[in-house]
């Protein structure tokens, strides 16, 4: 089994107890946004960059707090295991507006989803498993979700 290094980012609706996930060019599987790091790049200046890229968003570095590294199977490609450094944002981007999210890049959708609990997957929508059974879990363990 081949790994995939990433780094992902936690953005948490404002209001309700929803998620923001991503899904890329081509699959089903929703995910948390980022990507991996290009030669010689921080997990911080890797998810900042994917964020600008896949979002349109400015993220600011020390709003960054590290959630934990997981792995799981991945979630668009057979045979691969990810490697996840997981961050948090504290509050949201500036231009984030909760009810429109612009997506660029390869993502094809970005929407919000709840995650106490996360929906089933189905033919047309799957959950990245990174993120249904590690980082909900991390998060509902450290007390950042809404109740």
């Amino acid at each position: 089994m081949k790994d995939i290094r990433v780094s992902a980012l936690v953005l948490l609706h404002p209001l309700e107890p929803l998620l923001l996930m991503v899904r890329k060019e081509g699959t089903t599987s929703f995910m948390l946004p980022g990507g991996k790091p290009e030669a010689g790049e921080s997990t911080e200046a890797t998810i900042i960059r994917e964020i600008s890229e896949e979002l349109g968003l400015t993220l600011e570095a020390g709003q960054l707090s590290p959630l934990g590294t997981f792995a799981a199977d991945a979630a668009n490609e057979a045979e691969h295991r990810v490697i996840g450094d997981v961050f948090c944002y504290e509050g949201l981007p500036a231009e984030l507006d909760v009810d429109r999210i612009n997506h660029q890049a390869e993502i094809a959708e970005a929407a919000w989803f709840p995650y106490a609990p996360m929906p089933a997957d189905d033919a047309e929508r799957q959950f990245a498993p990174l993120t249904r059974l590690q980082v909900i879990p991390a998060l509902a363990e450290r007390g950042l979700l809404a109740q």
